[in-house]
């Protein structure tokens, strides 16, 4: 499948694609506020990073316990129930007068059911689309979430000019209920695609089933552990130019969407898998000046530039599917979504700590001076697995014998 005519004929992509937008346009606009009321009460550029991102940590725990869900409940209701969570949660957090450490609760909570969201999402996209299909529909989803992003942070900012930051997330809650209305009426009700009863011991066991291959391991760390430390310096926005923060997380989203479109669009199938490296380089590189603290002008243009390297995401996840088997395909994602969102989550919480020790210009460079270090480590790494014969681990429903005792 290689046009977007075609993928849009596709039964269920638009709804699809129309509840996942009013979901992420609800984070965008909600995270924007509290990150912004939560600066405004404190001061501290850490806690504003950790309100922000903090919750995604949340989800190393749903990543640990819930996960087997994503392949084992029925995917429509399960994306319905966490946007009417997420919407009760956001008009919880306007609440007048809610201390700081029941905000976090609230965020750590909607954190830990946000850790199913990933792996149904990524699952149910996988059955939507034929098999040649789902990369350039993923790069569509991704290029959504870029111009969700960029319209949302521009929006939310003029909304924070004229709005306080309570009524903003009001309307994040707002659309949330949209995301479930859409959900309901737009998409049919599915089987599970695996059989069993979800439970942390399946979890585990799958979990482990993914971690155990070689090559899937060094997939799940290139897609999280670069992309973590950079949007580390992306949670710094808000302390380094409280005027121009909604301008620069816009500009980070064009970036995102022309990255995307490019990978999922132009890139040929057999060029891909070449960019994994340079992408991931080229996310880093621009955040290494801003120990020059460049003005918003020029900030805006390394952020842009420094987007366009989100789009290694594609690449790894396609080969991440090539390693797992179709009925594994949800809790693959899911594992991938987890370990993303909480490799970020602790790369806020590190870059609001050095910018807090330092400035945030300088934790900026630190965290992609860290990224550039991982991405040409996993590079080597990937050099010598070349050549070796794929262990691809053994399916959790045909377990070894145990070996024998004397």
């Amino acid at each position: 499948m290689r046009s977007y005519r075609t993928l849009f004929r596709t039964p269920e992509f638009s709804p699809f694609l129309l509840s996942f937008a009013a979901f992420a346009a609800a984070q965008t606009i909600g995270g924007l506020a509290l990150a912004t009321l939560v600066f405004r009460a404190t001061g501290s550029p850490l806690l504003s990073a950790v309100s922000m991102f903090g919750p995604q940590l949340a989800q190393l725990l749903g990543g640990a316990f819930l996960l087997s869900g994503s392949d084992r409940l029925p995917p429509r209701a399960v994306l319905s129930g966490l946007a009417l969570a997420f919407a009760a949660g956001t008009a919880v957090l306007a609440l007048p007068g809610l201390p700081v450490w029941a905000v976090f609760g609230v965020v750590l909570g909607q954190g830990l059911v946000a850790s199913l969201g990933g792996g149904v999402r990524g699952g149910l996209l996988n059955e939507i689309l034929p098999k040649d299909g789902y990369v350039l529909g993923r790069s569509v989803y991704n290029m959504l979430w870029g111009l969700t992003q960029m319209a949302g942070f521009a929006m939310g900012g003029v909304l924070l000019a004229l709005l306080s930051p309570r009524t903003c997330l009001l309307l994040a809650a707002a659309l949330y209920v949209m995301s479930a209305l859409v959900t309901r009426l737009g998409l049919t009700a599915r089987a599970p695609r695996s059989s069993g009863r979800p439970s942390v011991a399946a979890t585990w066991r799958t979990n482990a089933l993914l971690w155990s291959s070689r090559p899937r391991r060094l997939a799940y760390l290139g897609l999280w552990i670069p992309n973590g430390l950079i949007v580390g310096s992306d949670s710094l926005y808000v302390s380094y130019a409280p005027g121009a923060a909604g301008t620069l997380y816009a500009v980070g989203a064009l970036g995102m969407l022309v990255g995307d479109m490019a990978v999922g669009r132009l890139v040929p199938p057999g060029v891909r898998p070449r960019l994994a490296t340079p992408l991931r380089l080229l996310l880093a590189t621009p955040y290494l000046f801003f120990v020059l603290r460049p003005g918003v002008a020029l900030s805006a243009v390394a952020v842009t530039v420094a987007s366009v390297g989100f789009a290694a995401s594609l690449v790894l996840q396609e080969r991440l599917l090539s390693l797992t088997p179709d009925d594994l395909a949800g809790q693959a994602l899911g594992l991938h979504a987890t370990g993303m969102a909480a490799l970020q989550g602790i790369g806020a919480v590190l870059a609001g700590t050095l910018a807090q020790l330092t400035s945030s210009a300088s934790a900026m460079t630190l965290m992609a001076s860290g990224s550039v270090t991982v991405t040409l480590a996993l590079a080597a790494l990937g050099r010598r697995e070349e050549g070796r014969p794929a262990d691809l681990g053994t399916r959790p429903d045909v377990l070894p014998e145990p070996a024998a005792t004397d």
